[in-house]
């Protein structure tokens, strides 16, 4: 059974804080700090280019892909971490269309945009006559025919935490001969995955969220390992290359996951990575789940009995739902500058969702009702009717 309070210890928690938007940013690790002063002083310091052999920098990528692994359902040697959820979002697809000669990726208006706008300019590019066929969330499944390419989703809604059936869809897809890509931006230490299980081809995320690596952290891929051998790079990067420092004037892929490295590894933000890996090494995915369940439900309770003016976005059901619970509110982003005045941290999505998000790790069923207290309390006296709290920020 995972410890919940020796895991809280493990962060930094700004006082007066209670922090609903580890879905967005996770909060530092307390490990991250020596990890920092490791790699500037010790390795990059000391050891300068030497670090790429000495300190193992090169090895990184691979060795937190399997790290990451346990918590996905995936086999160790099929996770490669680097670049960004974009880049790798356009890897896997582009692998994915290579595989048939069909025309059709298929998604849903749930999924995140960039997701979309990457899947776009891939297929413009292309110039094969490519459709992005976009439906409604409930509606994938009766849109898998036998013309599909690929079905791109990501698992778990970003706005409101709805979550896909990764199995059933993943079923239904390889029946008709089509191949899976899902991205995992909100499943990745949030709820429990089974790459594996599911049979998916393809998988993409990121490890600012839940899995706390620190903003701008390196994302993942994973290719199974069906495919892992013969899977189309498209973007072929140096690192990738069967042999890097051989030099050579054309492109050879290299074994297995290797080729899905791109650019050289980020190696300050991989150490902070490790530091976050260091308490997900302790934690046991089913514990989380049941944790993140029992917070979801507590908090969802306690809001609609204390604030009728907000509607539940998110589904009521957590089978369906991931590790967040949103709710639609007109003057929504007005409303969540107010509790962050509070010392209540979520986030807004347009156009009215109040986002929260809910981290066993680091937040308990104390955090819980403290928030609902402030939520209460700021809804009852308008509070968020300020004129301060209208002020659009950059960053929603």
């Amino acid at each position: 059974m995972t410890d919940f309070t020796a895991t809280r210890a493990m962060f930094h928690l700004p006082d007066g804080i209670i922090y609903l938007d580890g879905n967005s940013l996770g909060p530092l690790p307390i490990g991250a700090r020596e990890k920092a002063r490791q790699v500037l002083d010790d390795e990059w310091g000391e050891m300068l280019i030497t670090g790429w052999n000495r300190a193992g920098w090169m090895a990184l990528p691979q060795q937190l892909g399997a790290r990451i692994a346990r918590l996905i359902g995936a086999e160790a040697d099929n996770v490669m971490v680097g670049d960004t959820l974009s880049t790798r979002l356009y890897q896997a697809l582009a692998a994915a269309l290579a595989m048939t000669d069909r025309k059709i990726v298929l998604t849903d208006h749930g999924n995140f945009p960039s997701d979309l706008y990457m899947a776009q300019g891939l297929l413009d590019t292309l110039g094969q006559g490519h459709q992005l066929r976009v439906v409604a969330p409930e509606d994938v499944a009766a849109n898998l025919t036998d013309d599909v390419a690929a079905l791109m989703l990501t698992q778990i809604d970003y706005r409101t935490g709805r979550m896909h059936d990764m199995v059933a869809l993943s079923a239904a897809a390889q029946a008709c001969g089509t191949v899976t890509v899902w991205d995992l931006a909100h499943s990745a230490g949030a709820v429990q995955v089974d790459l594996a299980g599911a049979n998916a081809d393809f998988a993409v995320g990121c490890t600012y969220k839940y899995l706390n690596a620190g903003p701008g952290a390196p994302a993942f891929i994973y290719v199974a390992p069906r495919h892992a051998d013969t899977a189309h790079t498209l973007l072929n990067g140096w690192l990738g290359h069967a042999e890097p420092f051989a030099f050579e004037p054309t492109y050879r892929p290299g074994p297995g996951i290797t080729r899905m490295r791109v650019g050289t590894p980020a190696i300050i933000q991989m150490r902070m990575l490790e530091a976050a890996m260091d308490v997900w090494d302790l934690v046991d995915m089913a514990d989380v789940r049941a944790q993140s369940v029992a917070l979801c439900d507590r908090f969802i309770a306690g809001v609609e009995a204390t604030c009728p003016a907000l509607a539940l976005a998110s589904p009521r059901d957590a089978a369906q739902r991931g590790s967040q619970v949103s709710f639609r509110f007109a003057n929504g982003y007005a409303a969540m500058q107010a509790l962050i005045a509070r010392g209540l941290i979520g986030d807004f999505r347009a156009p009215d969702i109040m986002r929260f998000g809910f981290t066993p790790l680091y937040i308990g069923p104390d955090d819980v009702d403290a928030a609902v207290a402030i939520i209460a309390d700021v809804m009852a006296t308008r509070a968020w009717d300020a004129p301060q709290f209208h002020t659009r920020h950059a960053v929603t």
